[in-house]
């Protein structure tokens, strides 16, 4: 193992990034199987060669721009999607209303009857059924 950490000693390594382009990639190895497209296939590959330099690469601040550039992508969809999961989860204990002030989402106990609700952010008040 003494090995492995001299080799990538100065190299950049894994990230976000690399990580998406590998579970990507194996997403497209799957698909081209099932339907037995070589295109796929081959793209598939390519972007697993690109990851993997990526990974190997000296060039610290190309691939951390690169990685950067690709959470600024990538963040409001990840927060997007944990809120629908989120919301998912809750949904058996939790009622979920949009502030008519701001369009902020506020989260409500369920079985509480009628209850005023007052917006955190801009102190709209309304009353809903929970």
């Amino acid at each position: 193992m003494d090995w492995f950490r001299r080799m990538m000693a100065g190299r950049y390594g894994v990230d976000q990034l690399s990580n998406a382009m590998i579970l990507l990639s194996i997403v497209l190895l799957i698909i081209s199987s099932l339907i037995g497209s070589s295109i796929i296939n081959m793209l598939a590959m390519i972007m697993l060669i690109l990851s993997y330099g990526r990974v190997f690469s000296k060039n610290i601040n190309k691939r951390r721009e690169e990685n950067m550039r690709f959470l600024r992508w990538w963040s409001p969809i990840s927060i997007k999607l944990m809120q629908y999961i989120n919301r998912i989860k809750g949904y058996r204990t939790y009622r979920y209303f949009k502030c008519s002030g701001c369009g902020q989402t506020l989260r409500v106990p369920r079985g509480k009857g009628r209850v005023h609700i007052t917006c955190p952010k801009c102190k709209n008040e309304f009353t809903k059924n929970t």
